[in-house]
């Protein structure tokens, strides 16, 4: 196949149906496709297979795109997975294809219990909606990798039979010494292949004796092992700098390798878009397509993410988990927006986008190999416009959270209506209606030093005390009232305005910031402003 070219039907991507006589068989409805496997202990894998494959076929109707977004459960989301994920279902929506969540469970060592019902929340959340996958389905499934073993284990084997792999014995104290020795003579560390040494015989003695095996990739001597990448062009590297990777532990699961490659053609991936991580592990990936006669997916490795200071993005320098900007109020679509151009560009000077918008205009084409830098500011800026489109009634629905975690659950919707039309364009982030505008549920508890010290005086009290009279004979109390009450105490002591609008936003919030003064008293109302500046009167003197 030519890069560039759209894959086709191809027999490649026919179904295997494994029959055998014997009890040995299980059926994986949702696999559709009996699988045969041996229930041997540790090493649980035999080294030949005891029953000869008959070939059928199974041929679900697929689009010709389909991609993947296959997270690790080992904690949420970090927010370079999200931006993968988004790519691939932005890749997939503009090309009428499927997008498909694929949970690569099999290292068993890091594995998070609950990391997969919170990857498949917060994709939700983010408005990534996936096609096939866990909880919905689909007709290659299952879409858990620790659910499809028996898939593995028969490929692991036909590469061995086929010459393409080997089972080799060595245990962590002969891995580590000869690391040691390589290190010493100054050479690349890499398997050194002496299980290759072991005759046939020797190699079943060894799994008779139940002795811990692994089965290892046999990588080709001095090749060049290429592929043409969408963002990076040709790529290639020298076979003898390639490890002979283990595909199958000792533990019964596949490394991350041999499954990711089974599970892309059983599943006929056309297009593996993933981190650029992954680069230097392709080449295995390659030669595992070529050793099994299948036809590989096109390549797109993204670029990086970095800090400011151009280091690789960690959780040392911030916050790194999708969870952690949810929780502090950053709306999906800002953070879906801002890290869609960490990487791609719409190719002109357009910067806000919603999910539908970047759905017409994404296209792996236009994403650069240089790394993105994680720019928090520019994070903070496209969460305020973003914040900015939305109507008050929409901003209300994302406040309700915070306001219930914050204890002020019971705010009447045409108050926090209100509360929303002074303060959302004050707003950084949802949460900051809450932050910055508690007052507008609560009284004050103390007062700012700063504000107390600089507006606060001794005649304040006598002034307030005018204006509590002034506000009480208020029919209408509204904005214009608000004001001529104020201004009429201010010109009968004949001082400014502004002398009594500090002490009385102090007074009203226990800040010296915030929305007019006029408008804010007006949404709080006359009964909570009076109860608010006797008791300042009382509490400042």
């Amino acid at each position: 196949m030519a890069f560039g070219t759209q894959r086709g039907n191809r027999n490649q991507n026919k179904k295997i149906l494994i029959s055998a006589p014997s009890n040995r068989v299980r059926y994986c409805p949702h696999l559709r496709q009996h699988l045969e496997f041996s229930l041997c202990k540790p090493p649980f894998f035999p080294y030949i297979l005891p029953h000869p494959f008959l070939l059928t076929t199974f041929e679900p109707q697929l689009s010709n795109i389909r991609v993947r977004f296959a997270p690790s459960p080992t904690g949420y989301l970090h927010v370079g997975g999200l931006r993968t994920a988004l790519y691939n279902y932005l890749f997939a929506r503009r090309n009428g294809g499927v997008f498909i969540l694929r949970i690569e469970d099999t290292d068993r060592t890091r594995y998070v219990e609950g990391a997969v019902k919170d990857l498949i929340d917060t994709l939700r959340w983010a408005g990534l909606d996936f096609d096939e996958g866990p909880e919905v389905g689909g007709p290659v499934g299952p879409y858990v990798q620790s659910e499809r073993l028996a898939l593995y284990k028969q490929h692991a084997l036909q590469l061995v039979q086929s010459g393409k792999a080997y089972y080799a014995f060595d245990t962590p104290e002969d891995l580590d010494e000869m690391r040691k020795l390589q290190e010493k003579m100054r050479i690349p560390p890499k398997y050194d292949r002496r299980a290759l040494k072991l005759s046939p015989a020797e190699v079943q003695k060894k799994l008779g004796a139940g002795i811990p095996a692994v089965i290892r990739m046999k990588v080709p001597e001095a090749e060049t092992v290429a592929f043409d990448d969408i963002i990076r062009g040709r790529v290639e590297f020298a076979s003898d700098r390639i490890d002979d990777q283990v595909l199958m532990k000792s533990d019964g699961y596949p490394t991350y390798h041999l499954a990711n490659v089974v599970d892309d053609h059983l599943m006929n991936i056309s297009h593996v878009i993933r981190g650029e991580e992954w680069v230097s592990s392709t080449p295995k990936h390659v030669l595992l397509y070529r050793y099994f006669g299948w036809e590989m997916p096109r390549f797109a490795h993204l670029p990086l993410l970095l800090n400011p200071d151009k280091s690789k993005l960690s959780k040392r320098q911030g916050d790194v988990a999708v969870e952690d900007y949810k929780g502090k109020g950053y709306l999906k679509e800002a953070l879906v927006n801002f890290v869609a151009l960490l990487g791609w560009n719409p190719g002109d000077e357009r910067e806000i986008f919603d999910l539908e918008e970047l759905v017409k205009e994404f296209t792996l084409e236009r994403v650069g190999k240089a790394g993105a830098v994680f720019n928090i500011d520019k994070l903070e800026w496209m969460n305020v416009q973003q914040i900015r489109r939305k109507t008050d009634d929409q901003i209300c629905d994302h406040a309700l959270p915070y306001l219930a975690e914050a204890g002020f659950g019971d705010v009447p919707r045409p108050q926090l209506l209100r509360v929303v039309a002074l303060m959302k364009d004050r707003m950084n982030k949802i949460s900051d209606l809450v932050t910055f505008g508690g007052y507008f549920f609560q009284d004050p508890s103390s007062y700012d030093e700063e504000s107390r010290n600089k507006n606060w005086k001794p005649e304040t009290r006598s002034h307030l005390g005018d204006v509590v009279k002034g506000l009480e004979q208020i029919g209408t109390f509204d904005e214009k009232s608000i004001e001529e009450a104020i201004r009429s105490a201010a010109a009968a002591h004949g001082i400014g305005a502004g002398k009594l609008i500090h002490p009385l936003r102090l007074a009203l919030t226990g800040i010296s910031i915030g929305p007019g003064l006029f408008e804010l008293m007006a949404v709080l109302g006359k009964e909570t402003c009076l109860r608010r500046i006797k008791r300042a009167i009382e509490v400042l003197g």
